[in-house]
């Protein structure tokens, strides 16, 4: 049975719940208030860094297989609250359990990767660079870490930040959306029986309060986001004020090219998932299909089939689908596609909201938008996939890199040389070949452009959680 944890901050290892404010936490399945959620005050997130900070002088300093077997403790105890725990994200994001589950394992996994992998960092060889000194590279934590989490994927996203934060050797200060905090206290709950006081400290609140307190703070040494990339912009502004570092992993338009040569049934089945998945509420969505016209007829009619046989429904119901995360949300996707189909695209499948309660939008697919339209070059975040036919190899990439967005992108064709030529031609932190949206512990994941800089995920998203001090030590007598 799912336990709805009390709407806590998490402070040195105490919940507390003092605010400047209240905010309605919804279940978009049903569109129903869960709790209503404290918005942390610039007082509540100095008290958290300072937390933050004492707790760096011991974590901070210790030996990297005392953090590596603290994580892995920390993975062991949401491993055994499991079922909690996909419980809350179902109910926090609308998820169908069974893409919970999944998701809930892979980032108990990611945990478990940087544990091990923070032990394996590496550096330049020490040696005599100059005659009589010997030079060496140590790689240090940078020191408290703020970390803002999006509401798409609540668990994976704090498993983001936290991972690769603390394996460092970094404290964190974590604050996931005001629309999905439920995953987030609880993990607060758990941590605060394994980590040691302020490790990890969970403040609760808003973009505007909570989250513009901890990028302004003096004392955060740098700030992890993923969001869209107008709060990166936000973000990098303000951090800027006081010389912070940022890694940023914001939206995405991400490209599908689809070759003469490709195999339509991967295809098809593909972006099905890719574009569908998690309501398509994903900054690396299979969103924007570009065909080869020698393909372009029969692949729209497969996904003319395939989109209109998804299912959408609350969790209980067993759908392929859910509802997307807000009412907002939801006006926000069909205001896309009205205004694409005004100017001219056709909307073949879905296209409307659901009567029943919650924030539902049918599965859409929108076919021969124009490249400068709004719906090929805005992120929408949502259940809709666009299809748009090319005159050969140059066009399609030249339509892949013509958005201001580079996070990811597929390419699919049967030949191994055109994959890796059109891979290395795409403007993109990740390009998938004959899939979409895979991601691993092992690999990085981040953008360029408008997409942010930095990495999550791999050794380089805990690098990024350094930095290098050169010792040089004279030896001649």
């Amino acid at each position: 049975m799912t336990t709805v944890p009390a709407a806590n901050h998490w402070i040195d290892g105490k919940p507390g719940n003092d605010a400047v404010a209240t905010i309605a936490v919804t279940d978009p399945a049903s569109g129903q208030t869960v709790l209503d959620l404290p918005v942390a005050s610039a007082a509540v997130v100095d008290q958290a860094v300072r937390s933050s900070r004492t707790a760096f002088e011991t974590w901070g300093r210790a030996a990297h297989s005392y953090r590596a077997a603290k994580l892995l403790e920390f993975a062991d105890v949401l491993t055994a609250d499991l079922d909690n725990l996909v419980g809350l994200e179902s109910l926090d994001v609308g998820k169908p359990e069974p893409h919970a589950r999944q998701e809930i394992a892979w980032a108990i996994d990611l945990i478990r990767f940087a544990a091990g992998a923070g032990r394996a960092l590496e550096s330049l060889s020490a040696g005599e660079y100059v005659p009589g000194k010997t030079s060496f590279v140590r790689r240090e934590p940078l020191g408290v870490i703020a970390g803002i989490t999006p509401w798409n994927y609540p668990m994976v996203m704090l498993a983001y930040k936290t991972a690769a934060a603390l394996a460092a050797g970094n404290t964190l200060v974590l604050k996931p959306a005001e629309q999905t905090p439920l995953t987030t206290i609880r993990v607060a709950e758990l941590a605060a029986q394994v980590l040691g006081d302020g490790v990890l400290n969970v403040v609760l609140g808003d973009g505007e309060t909570t989250g513009a307190s901890m990028v302004r703070h003096p004392d955060i040494a740098l700030v992890t986001l993923t969001g869209d990339t107008s709060t990166g912009r936000i973000v990098a502004r303000s951090a800027a004020d006081t010389l912070k570092r940022t890694v940023l992993e914001l939206g995405g338009k991400s490209p599908v090219l689809v070759f003469g040569d490709a195999d339509l049934d991967l295809v098809a089945e593909g972006i099905r998932k890719g574009g569908f998945y998690n309501s398509g509420q994903d900054c690396t969505a299979a969103s924007r299909v570009i065909a080869h016209p020698d393909v372009y007829d029969e692949l729209a009619e497969r996904l003319r089939e395939g989109v209109a046989g998804i299912t959408v429904g609350a969790p209980a119901d067993e759908p392929d689908m859910g509802p997307v995360v807000s009412a907002e949300q939801r006006d926000r996707v069909l205001g896309f596609v009205e205004r694409a189909d005004a100017a001219g695209a056709k909307v073949t499948v879905g296209g409307t909201a659901i009567d029943r309660p919650g924030y539902f939008v049918t599965p859409t697919l929108v076919e021969g938008p124009a490249q400068d339209s709004e719906i090929v070059q805005r992120e929408v975040f949502g259940p809709v996939v666009t299809i748009q036919r090319a005159d050969d190899e140059d066009a399609m990439v030249a339509m892949a890199n013509g958005t201001a967005y580079g996070l990811g992108a597929s390419v699919w064709t049967r030949n191994v040389g055109r994959a890796i030529d059109v891979s290395g031609r795409i403007d993109a932190g990740a390009v998938w070949v004959n899939c979409h949206d895979v991601v691993t512990p092992e690999m990085p994941h981040g953008g360029v452009r408008a997409s942010g800089y930095g990495k999550d995920l791999s050794l380089y998203s805990i690098a990024e959680m350094t930095h290098l001090k050169h010792v040089m030590v004279d030896h001649e007598r």
